[in-house]
């Protein structure tokens, strides 16, 4: 599939609700962790980096239902070229 890469800063489509308290971009995706501990991810997924348990790319954000469903509380991203790094909370 199609994926934008973008040289500039764009407006990012999240639900209105959210409040983001940090972001990291590795060489093609970008993952935000929010106030209330989600965590959303974007981009290019071939290695798997956007969390989301396959390796489909997105220009779209999306919420990484694993932690969810875990109880885990997302506080901090590290994004690395092809990883992502998540300090959670239980």
């Amino acid at each position: 599939s199609f994926i934008s890469i973008q040289a500039f800063p764009a407006l990012l489509d999240l639900p209105q609700d959210l409040e983001v308290s940090g972001v990291s971009c590795g060489s093609r995706h970008t993952a935000v962790v929010t106030r209330g501990g989600e965590l959303y991810t974007w981009g290019w997924g071939k290695y798997g980096q956007l969390g989301h348990g396959d390796i489909t790319s997105s220009d779209q954000a999306r919420r990484v239902e694993h932690l969810v469903a875990e109880g885990l509380r997302a506080e901090e991203v590290v994004c690395g070229p092809w990883t992502t790094y998540v300090r959670v909370l239980e």
